[in-house]
């Protein structure tokens, strides 16, 4: 210091140089955050959402089948129906009495059960995929929280003003 309280030029120069080393390590933690956001979180709320999506198709497959079953439960004895056999070729089947249908239970397994039977099956089915599928919407949204609070930590380590509110980032 100076006698009237003024740094010397030495450590100005100094300090110049530190806060060129200190914005070259902020840029360099800055696309370390950056390809941790494309690389990591965004692959991660690719596949949860995939994931979500597939359970929503079962879903649906799930409200097809009950409406079918409840359908074949309050029809009449014999079912006449037509048959895919491959190449929209069609044949007339007569079904007489679809009391008992085939299940598929999963990884390949098959399960006989009457009408009532199947639709408490698919009720237990339909409830287990409504949790799971808000267990993936809840890990998307810490996902995306995730995201947001890594974009927020680095306009804060750059500098930079607040961008205009999104709905999903």
């Amino acid at each position: 210091m100076t006698r009237d309280g003024r740094p010397l030029p030495f450590p100005r120069a100094m300090s110049r140089c530190d806060d060129v080393s200190a914005a070259m390590a902020a840029a360099e933690k800055a696309q370390r955050y950056e390809a941790f956001v494309s690389d990591v979180l965004r692959r991660d709320l690719r596949r949860v959402q995939e994931q979500r999506d597939g359970v929503f198709e079962q879903q649906a497959q799930v409200l097809q089948l009950r409406t079918a079953l409840t359908r074949l439960q309050e029809a009449a004895a014999p079912l006449h129906t037509q048959v895919d056999l491959g190449c929209n070729f069609f044949v007339t089947a007569e079904v007489p009495s679809p009391q008992r249908v085939f299940v598929a239970l999963g990884y390949g397994f098959f399960a006989e059960l009457t009408l009532p039977e199947a639709l408490r099956h698919l009720d237990r089915r339909s409830r287990l995929l409504d949790r799971l599928s808000e267990s993936l919407t809840r890990d998307g949204a810490k996902i995306r929280a995730h995201i947001r609070l890594v974009l927020e930590g680095l306009r804060e380590l750059q500098g930079l003003q607040d961008p205009p509110t999104t709905s999903d980032p």
